[in-house]
């Protein structure tokens, strides 16, 4: 069994990333990655781990693929030149969900440069857990946003990753579909993209059990689709059956997990009954397989509940116990009365029962028994890395664990 070598966070510029806004009255929050660091600082976890400030992407990078026309588009739209080419903004837009805010296009470099730098130092074994809150967006498509995700870090990420990896798991635990990492991957058998998801009249209305991908990727597809009210027990029995089957069959090399917290009680989207505890329990439970581990945010629109669990999962990665009252920080306020580390589960009825529960296990079980166990890929040369990047990798601003 190997060892765990260290933790590293990769933490996108915060006051930058905080100072975004999707607009006043959108629920997507940046400002939640604010507070969620400074639940980390003020717990002393920030200095139990290697903290990095990674570079921006570049559109080069982004390329590699959403659309050149897409990232151009992005690169230059405003919220004026939205409003007189609205035809020319729906091609790449949907302005509802993903309006083109100000600075819309440096907020996606944030994102997508810290999921890229994180993959690049699992590759050349820097870390073996790896943490980016400020990503996650998993329902950006190859060329348009979607979902409130305009690019998506993580398909950049399981790219870089590929490069040194035969095999990849993308696991997702949102509560809406990880759609567009999974039609990212849809056709190959080197990513098995595996997605536990509110299913049935609930956006993107995408992740049947039957979809399991197609020609090369078929049955790499796994989708678990849950009815509302779902709580930690069920949760946790339908998820340790289903990725104990994953890892034991696909055998991967490295875990990319989407962490998103609106599956969590509460959430102002989701209608999931998960208390923090049970959230993080799934990440404990992948972290235990000791194979690197990359986990990303992604959902979540309650904020205080979105930084409590982060905060919580970050010491789950680190192996710390953490006191159940907060310590004073710069957002205190924000979760009174009670001001504890805790997101409890509520009185909602779970309209999951064992029996259907059981039935999606034994299908997913079959079709995972249709591939080969590790499936072989040829050996090659490795890619270098981009033209800069490993002088950029020695030179970021590092502040390592005591």
């Amino acid at each position: 069994m190997r060892c765990l070598l260290m933790t590293l966070a990769l933490y996108p510029p915060v006051e930058e990333v905080g100072n975004y806004t999707y607009g006043y009255d959108h629920c997507m929050k940046p400002f939640r990655i604010r507070m969620a660091h400074d639940i980390i600082a003020s717990y002393g976890l920030d200095k139990k781990m290697t903290v990095l400030q990674p570079p921006r992407a570049t559109a080069h990078e982004m390329t590699q693929f959403h659309t050149d026309e897409y990232i151009e588009y992005l690169r230059r739209v405003t919220p004026e030149v939205a409003e007189i080419m609205p035809s020319y903004n729906e091609c790449f837009l949907p302005l509802l969900d993903c309006p083109p805010f100000d600075g819309v296009y440096e907020f996606c470099t944030i994102s997508a440069g810290g999921s890229m730098a994180g993959a690049r130092r699992i590759n050349h074994g820097e870390a073996d857990v790896v943490i980016n809150w400020a990503g996650g967006l998993h329902h950006a498509k190859k060329g348009e946003a979607s979902g409130f995700c305009y690019v998506n870090d993580i398909v950049l990420a399981i790219l870089e990753l590929l490069r040194y990896h035969q095999r990849i798991v993308y696991l997702d635990i949102d509560v809406h579909h990880g759609d567009g990492v999974e039609e990212a991957f849809y056709t190959t058998d080197r990513v098995m993209s595996v997605s536990f998801h509110q299913f049935g009249n609930f956006f993107p209305g995408t992740g049947d059990v039957k979809d399991v991908g197609v020609e090369r990727g078929k049955y790499y597809a796994v989708n678990v689709p849950l009815r509302e009210g779902i709580d930690d027990e069920t949760y946790e029995f339908i998820f340790r059956r289903v990725m104990r089957d994953v890892m034991e069959t696909f055998r991967p090399s490295a875990v990319v997990m989407q962490c998103g917290t609106d599956s969590l009680s509460g959430d102002r989207l989701g209608c999931f009954n998960l208390s923090m505890q049970g959230h993080a329990a799934c990440v404990e439970f992948m972290k235990s397989f000791n194979v690197p581990l990359f986990c990303l945010g992604g959902g979540g629109y309650t904020i205080r509940n979105v930084a409590r669990t982060w905060a919580y999962e970050t010491a789950v990665l680190l192996g710390e116990k953490l006191d159940p009252s907060l310590p004073y920080n710069d957002y205190y306020d924000f979760f009174g009365p009670e001001y504890t580390l805790d997101v409890p589960a509520s009185n909602m009825t779970n309209m999951n029962t064992r029996q259907q529960l059981e039935r999606l296990c034994s299908e997913i079980h079959e079709h995972l028994h249709r591939i080969p166990h590790a499936p072989s890929v040829q050996m090659q040369q490795v890619p270098r890395d981009w033209p800069g990047e490993s002088e950029e990798s020695d030179n970021l601003p590092v502040t390592d664990s005591d």
